[in-house]
């Protein structure tokens, strides 16, 4: 779930965001992996997902940009083939049966978007299947304007949004031009509680809007949590949890076969 050119604080992904890879485990029923087929995980992350397509009996080898996110990952299942490895050309000698992504492909801004589906397009065989979910438009729109909100109070701009939240007709459109058949494309909500009951809100802010966070002095940053937790408490907050309001976009598109 790598960001190009980000760094990922790899335990805080593991100790409060596990729901990104847990919830991730629903898409891997789409991908329906088969003993001995061949498998890229494209943004691996900490690698929990790879190892549960390892247990289907694939052969799967999982990429990310972050070193920190190959680092845990291997750390975590030394078993396992990881590689440090960039989306937008990566390569592969011998093509994949199927490709797999979650909660990564937004990560990567709309220009370069044609330049990784090409690449997912050229390493998978004839008949492959790219399965993979990501934010779909209007992704944790609350907690992005909130946040822009309490910043431009302190006098600083909007932060640049590195996010592509796409609707289910630009992305399939986009995997359409490159050349894929897609079978499947979902759209739907899913607000997501966030770990801690307390600080849920700014471990999320911690990990994903971190170097917007980083250039403020302490005050200014105790300020803007403060701020955003004010302004979100009454839509954000129930039953004792944060939640985000995530919404997703799922698909499968498959390589033709030559004519």
């Amino acid at each position: 779930m790598n960001q190009l050119n980000r760094s990922w604080n790899a335990d805080l992904y593991q100790q409060k965001h596990a729901f990104v890879f847990h919830f991730g485990e629903d898409v891997l029923n789409l991908l329906d992996p088969q003993p001995g087929e061949r498998i890229l995980d494209l943004g691996c992350g900490t690698g929990e997902l790879t190892a549960r397509i390892a247990e289907s009996g694939a052969k799967i080898i999982g990429l990310d940009a972050s070193l920190s996110m190959i680092s845990k990952a291997r750390e975590s299942f030394p078993h396992l083939s990881f590689q440090e490895g960039d989306a937008r050309n990566f390569g592969t000698d011998q093509p994949f049966d199927a490709i797999f992504s979650n909660a990564t492909l937004h990560w990567i801004n709309e220009t370069e978007q044609p330049s990784v589906l090409a690449a997912v397009f050229k390493a998978l065989k004839p008949g492959g299947r790219f399965v993979a979910e990501l934010g779909g438009r209007g992704n944790v729109a609350r907690i992005l304007n909130a946040l822009a909100k309490a910043l431009n109070e302190l006098g600083m701009l909007q932060p640049v949004n590195p996010n592509f939240f796409p609707s289910v007709g630009e992305y399939t459109t986009l995997l359409e031009t490159v050349g894929f058949f897609v079978t499947l494309a979902q759209f739907f909500d899913r607000d997501t509680p966030l770990a801690d009951p307390e600080t849920g809100l700014n471990d999320w802010i911690a990990m994903f809007r971190g170097d917007v966070l980083a250039d403020l002095s302490d005050q200014d940053r105790q300020t803007v949590l403060a701020a955003v937790n004010n302004q979100l408490r009454p839509t954000n907050f129930r039953d004792g949890h944060w939640f985000a309001d995530y919404k997703r976009l799922r698909f499968v598109a498959v390589k033709p076969f030559e004519p």
